[in-house]
């Protein structure tokens, strides 16, 4: 045990620093490293061998808000029942029920109504409806095969209405995601806004001398108004704004409204919803071990096949997709039990427990890292690493996270440094956190596994946390 400089310790308070195989420079260049970050943040920090053998260390045990690290716990408890999930998935179907469509979701993350779709396509359940009836009433979206949990508790309201807080639901469509593009006018005047009519867009923007765009958008949780404010140049190009969608179900079925309509079948009803509300049979504390009941599938006219959901998982760890991982964890939960998060926890907390944390070194409100309530400790992310690399799935599963410098969140970090292309890790990003966790290569050859977390960063500062880790990460490489 080594103590800590004191430059670090006023950098770094109440954490200890630890060695058992690295040498005195390393642990001196560390701590020059970290100690160049932004005044006040907190670090966390581990980095052992395969053989769970910790040689550098620091707070591993303190608790950290770990952002979308939470995708590895979550697609770790999918990977490791993966042929059973793949044969539980189905796709999204469409029925017909007394002159009404009902198009209903069974999690499916990847369904698209893009014009230039090829599979997973909405447009392949209008064409079955279009070929069985040229006359239809309501067009009802069901996405009761999940309880109605749109968002996970910790989730900022204020990131509901970005593309990275959609909601959650059964049924989903082109990511739960719509999108704008504003074109400049004349200086002055308001610029055009083309998208889709599913918003109302109040443009409040005014097209200005230059190039920049400085444009904010504004809309109220479950509101369907959008209102634009800022600027947008004159010589600007043209700005493409993304808007999250909270009722994916509804959204979907007005763009199946819109197909059947290009297909020529008259549609005399209205858009319609059909939700399962979140109950206390969904919650496995109140059913005491009971089984979870769960909403029959009748036949349906059309139904989508189920796409792989390994291919899901390179989606959600290389491009941190929020939406996917939490349709991920609600697949897991439905698959064994009701669907809801708390199930979700339930099967999460038992792959914990096969991989050896204990229940005190994490926590989790949701599957993707959004929530502010989720935390683990370096030690955690390591032992979950370290187990992940031992079961015969784990070298595919270490496929799905970034490569430094070369692909995902990873592309733009450590470039020209030793760890470009040797440094394999899932991210994380949140307001006031950063977060990095995966395998990488040393200069001597060897595959170590490590963890670095920071948090309580002021503002305006995470990418100089961010860059200290990188810097420290690099020094351990080399040295190592």
């Amino acid at each position: 045990m080594r103590l800590i400089l004191p430059l670090l310790a006023l950098t770094l308070p109440l954490t200890g620093l630890s060695a058992q195989d690295a040498p005195p420079p390393l642990i001196a260049a560390v701590e020059q490293q970290l100690a160049q970050g932004p005044a006040g943040t907190r670090y966390g920090l581990l980095v052992g061998t395969l053989k769970g053998e910790p040689i550098l260390a620091i707070a591993p045990d303190q608790r950290f808000i770990p952002a979308s690290n939470t995708k590895m716990f979550t697609t770790a408890t999918a990977y490791a029942d993966l042929p059973a999930l793949d044969a539980a998935a189905q796709g999204t179907g469409v029925r017909l029920d007394q002159g009404d469509v009902i198009l209903v979701g069974h999690g499916d993350a990847r369904l698209s109504s893009a014009d230039n779709c090829t599979i997973d396509c909405l447009q392949t359940l209008a064409d079955a409806v279009a070929a069985k009836t040229r006359h239809v009433r309501n067009i009802v979206g069901d996405d009761s095969w999940f309880p109605d949990e749109r968002w996970g508790p910790g989730m900022s309201w204020n990131n509901i209405q970005s593309r990275y807080g959609t909601g959650i639901s059964a049924l989903t469509l082109d990511d739960n995601e719509m999108t704008a593009s504003v074109t400049p006018a004349a200086i002055g005047a308001p610029p055009t806004v083309t998208a889709p009519a599913y918003y109302v867009i109040d443009n409040r923007v005014t097209t200005v001398p230059g190039t920049g765009e400085a444009i904010i958008a504004d809309r109220m949780p479950y509101g369907r108004v959008i209102r634009l404010t800022g600027t947008i140049g004159v010589e600007a190009k043209p700005s493409i704004l993304h808007f999250s969608i909270d009722d994916s179900a509804h959204y979907a079925a007005w763009r199946l409204r819109d197909l059947l309509t290009a297909r020529g079948v008259k549609v005399d009803g209205t858009i319609m919803t059909r939700h399962r509300p979140l109950s206390p049979a969904d919650d496995p504390a109140i059913r005491k071990g009971a089984p979870a009941a769960q909403p029959p599938s009748p036949d349906m006219l059309a139904q989508l096949p189920a796409l792989p959901l390994a291919e899901d998982m390179r989606i959600i760890n290389k491009q941190s997709q929020n939406l996917h991982a939490d349709l991920m964890l609600r697949r897991v939960s439905r698959a064994q039990a009701s669907g809801s998060i708390a199930d979700g926890q339930v099967a999460l907390h038992r792959l914990m427990a096969q991989a050896g944390l204990p229940e005190t070194s994490y926590s989790f409100a949701d599957g993707s890292g959004m929530s502010s309530y989720n935390r683990i400790t370096p030690r955690a992310a390591v032992a979950l690493l370290t187990w992940i690399a031992h079961q015969p799935w784990g070298m595919a599963w270490r496929e799905t996270l970034p490569i430094a410098g070369q692909d995902g969140t990873l592309r733009g970090r450590f470039k020209g440094t030793l760890l470009e292309g040797k440094l394999f890790a899932k991210t994380g990003s949140l307001n006031a956190a950063r977060a990095v966790s995966g395998y990488f290569i040393t200069k001597s050859g060897r595959t170590l596994v490590f963890s670095a977390l920071a948090n309580d960063m002021p503002d305006g500062t995470d990418a100089q946390a961010t860059a200290a880790i990188d810097r420290a990460l690099v020094d351990i490489a080399a040295a190592l």
